[in-house]
């Protein structure tokens, strides 16, 4: 869930090659599961539902005008978790293209707010990073997340994933680095503790 009252910054973050992939298990009851036709109502509410869109209906035009134009890729690429009564998460595996080269990109992490707590964000994030390098190799792995985000991106480091400050990345806002890390250090006290353990500095 995003937490607005937390000043905004963005961020990138990187899993560099040769970085463990970490195993969470799920918890009993749940299951990885792949795209299927249809699901992507499941993704539109589970994305609204961690308010990364408005609503339901703009998650789902987004969904249907980003990924539904590589469907193939969505089956093997679009996670979800789900327990018996549906699907309850979800992460993608997919792509980005920076400076005419084709990235590997976790992006659309979310955990139904229902069911956070349980251990499911880490699963996910871990399965999906390990799914990133069967499809490419042990290549590096991208994310873009927010200070917003705080407590996903203290699982992001217990998945392998650090900070970065590459250019390219963030274009015309390269400040946002500095501005995320300082807004980052004063929030909770894991969030510093984690970040202090990957040899950043401001």
């Amino acid at each position: 869930m995003l937490d607005k009252k937390v000043p905004y910054a963005g961020l990138y973050m990187r899993r560099a090659p040769g970085t463990p992939v970490p195993a969470f298990p799920l918890p009993d009851g749940f299951r990885f599961s792949f795209y299927e036709d249809g699901d992507e109502l499941e993704w539109a509410r589970i994305e609204a539902s961690v308010l990364e869109f408005s609503s339901e209906f703009a998650a789902l035009l987004f969904f249907k005008e980003k990924f539904m134009p590589h469907a193939d890729e969505l089956r093997r690429r679009c996670l979800f978790i789900e327990d018996g009564g549906g699907k309850v998460a979800t992460a993608n595996a997919w792509w980005s293209d920076i400076e005419g080269g084709r990235r590997a990109w976790l992006q659309w992490v979310g955990v139904d707010p229902q069911y956070q707590g349980l251990g499911l964000g880490k699963a996910l994030i871990s399965r999906a990073t390990g799914l990133m390098v069967e499809l490419y190799g042990d290549v590096p792995v991208f994310l873009k997340t927010q200070t917003w985000s705080y407590k996903a991106i203290a699982i992001y480091q217990e998945c392998g994933y650090r900070p970065t400050d590459e250019k390219a990345l963030y274009g015309s806002r390269k400040d946002n680095y500095k501005k995320a890390l300082r807004i980052l250090k004063k929030l909770p006290r894991y969030t510093r503790k984690v970040l202090s353990t990957s040899s950043i500095t401001i």
